[in-house]
């Protein structure tokens, strides 16, 4: 219809999109948290813990974690450049804290002739890390839980914790709010909490009770 003119109009442009789902949100709980990243640190692979520090602190994707090239990596200031995004804009990821030490001292270990991160075998292409991940959720007893779910962690840690949805949406590289929506809920019971937190502890006061 629009580039060939064969028709004059698309008998598509009548038929409504089915409503998109609100989409999973699974998360590391914080009985969770610490049993992975004990079997991860204990793993056969020795890239699979500084791999999932570095995606549960980043919110990066598997194929942005796993395609990191030393050149995209700036420990000096602490932040990740990744040049091919899934939505195709440039993106910064922060590092910080743990995962800034562990990429710090992997630095001091990585490969002369291979400029990848993480590499394979044969230096030319990532390493896998599906079946020692896969290993390590067994052994730390955990279930329904993918290796995209530790980017879910992410953003509901930083819901949890008070940062809003545009903050969130700004991490992850999502062009528009309605992707983190799933997460409003996370920020609105945090708030709640606060607030009651707070309301109460005025109330004390107040009243002169402890």
């Amino acid at each position: 219809m629009k580039e060939w003119q064969w028709i004059e109009d698309s008998p598509m442009r009548r038929v409504l999109k089915p409503k998109e789902p609100r989409g999973r949100v699974r998360f590391l709980s914080d009985e969770e948290r610490p049993r992975l990243l004990t079997e991860c640190r204990a793993s056969e692979s020795q890239y699979l813990y500084t791999a999932v520090v570095l995606a549960l602190s980043t919110g990066g994707r598997r194929m942005e974690i796993m395609g990191l090239s030393w050149k995209d990596v700036d420990l000096e200031r602490g932040i990740i450049t990744l040049h091919e995004t899934k939505n195709g804009e440039r993106r910064v990821l922060p590092l910080a804290g743990h995962a800034l030490d562990l990429m710090k001292q992997h630095a001091k270990v990585r490969h002369v002739s291979c400029d990848l991160v993480f590499p394979g075998k044969s230096f030319k292409a990532p390493v896998d890390l599906r079946t020692p991940f896969e290993n390590a959720l067994k052994r730390a007893e955990i279930a329904d839980f993918r290796w995209h779910d530790l980017r879910h962690s992410c953003a509901s840690y930083l819901a949890m914790n008070g940062a809003s949805l545009a903050e969130i949406a700004e991490i992850l590289g999502h062009k528009t709010l309605q992707m983190v929506k799933r997460y409003a809920h996370l920020s609105e019971a945090h708030t709640s909490k606060v607030v009651a937190r707070i309301i109460v502890s005025k109330l004390r006061l107040f009243t002169g009770r402890n």
